[in-house]
């Protein structure tokens, strides 16, 4: 079997734990490149990086190579995981699009590939057609409790990993990717015909932003006020929260109808938040009667802690951090191409809207988004 080399670009917890458990497959190669000199520290010290498994037991691997040097992670890679947040996404491109090789195909995603990560690509490697752009629907595993460049805490894994290329690519193209990620991964990969079933599927932009939204907005029961302790997203869900999210999942769903309707794609895959998550998760979720208690009881989301800082002016307590993922990603890069797209197609989006332009007054505006690379002319040029 020849050698595969992976290279990650991202060292957060995805980053981490999809290392991580590359390494224990034969005959593959993984570079990591991030921006925590920590991570490069402890990889040069010859720390082993940590998997705690959801059974108690750990795995323990040595990465090939750990780096903040772009060039040195990426120029021999047969495929590069993008595993960092869509608003980094830009500028990972742009430092990696130089050095990857030429002489080869490189198949080159993301992980997670919603928030348009297909037209983001395809304008940063536009004169690169040996470059396969491709995206996965969600991450493989939760994780959480990140120690840098020492150990990552696995939650629930995947039933099935769902992946789906640019519009441009080949058959052939499509076929030598999904046995790369099969043997990464597992029998469980399944190739979707569009990518807009990736763009437009559920996930973190309504999911996170709702919970926030019920939580601290204008009608949440921590309104201007300051939480005692942190909490966690999901098993301390508000009803409100999970009331928003069931709405904007609906709207969700109408958008992905007259998307197909319109533009004759069929988006069948594309399924309701509630069961995307019953079908990643099945008996992990003990009650599956709504969605507050699909959100409270997944096992898979046990102890995932919401993004909280220390409240400021030594007041005790602590408050939900405005530059956090669930804003500069899942607000400036999902929910506002929802929109956008929804826009496009004059089709009303109410709640999206109204926790929309909350969440961009909570963060204080945008400086960046989605609009930056969506396609000026779609759906025309669709």
């Amino acid at each position: 079997m020849n050698v595969l080399k992976v290279a990650i670009c991202g060292g957060g917890r995805t980053g981490h734990l999809n290392a991580v458990l590359f390494k224990q497959l034969p005959d593959v190669q993984v570079s990591l490149l991030t921006r925590n000199a920590q991570v490069v520290e402890q990889h040069l010290r010859r720390t082993p990086i940590q998997a705690l498994m959801p059974d108690g037991s750990t795995l323990s691997a040595q990465l090939d190579r750990v780096t903040t040097d772009a060039k040195a992670a990426v120029e021999d890679a047969d495929i590069v995981i993008i595993t960092v947040p869509a608003h980094a996404r830009p500028q990972t491109l742009q430092s990696i699009a130089a050095h990857l090789s030429t002489d080869k195909p490189v198949y080159i995603g993301a992980i997670p590939g919603f928030c348009g990560f297909d037209w983001l690509a395809e304008a940063a490697l536009a004169q690169r057609p040996n470059l396969v752009i491709w995206g996965m629907k969600d991450v493989p595993h939760t994780a959480f409790d990140l120690k840098p460049g020492r150990s990552i805490r696995m939650g629930g894994g995947k039933s099935q990993l769902y992946v789906a290329t640019h519009a441009r690519e080949s058959q052939a193209s499509r076929q030598q990717l999904g046995e790369l990620l099969s043997r990464l991964y597992g029998p469980c990969v399944t190739l979707l015909d569009n990518y807009l079933e990736i763009t437009l599927t559920p996930g973190n932009p309504i999911m996170h932003s709702s919970v926030i939204y019920g939580l601290i907005g204008p009608y949440g029961q921590w309104h201007r006020k300051i939480f005692p302790q942190p909490l966690c997203w999901w098993t301390e869900c508000p009803e409100l929260g999970a009331y928003f999210l069931e709405r904007m999942d609906e709207e969700s769903q109408r958008l992905c109808a007259v998307i197909s309707e319109r533009l004759g794609v069929d988006l069948s895959s594309v399924k309701s938040l509630k069961q995307e998550i019953v079908d990643a998760y099945g008996e992990q979720i003990r009650d599956r009667s709504s969605m507050l208690s699909i959100l409270r009881t997944n096992q898979a989301y046990n102890d995932i802690l919401a993004p909280m800082v220390p409240a400021d002016n030594n007041r005790a307590g602590y408050v939900i951090e405005r530059q956090s993922r669930a804003f500069n990603e899942d607000v400036a890069y999902g929910l506002v191409l929802l929109v956008e797209m929804a826009r496009r197609f004059e089709l009303k989006v109410p709640y999206i809207e109204e926790v929309l332009q909350w969440s961009v007054a909570y963060m204080q505006g945008l400086r960046d988004s989605a609009l930056d690379y969506f396609p000026r002319h779609w759906p025309h040029a669709a």
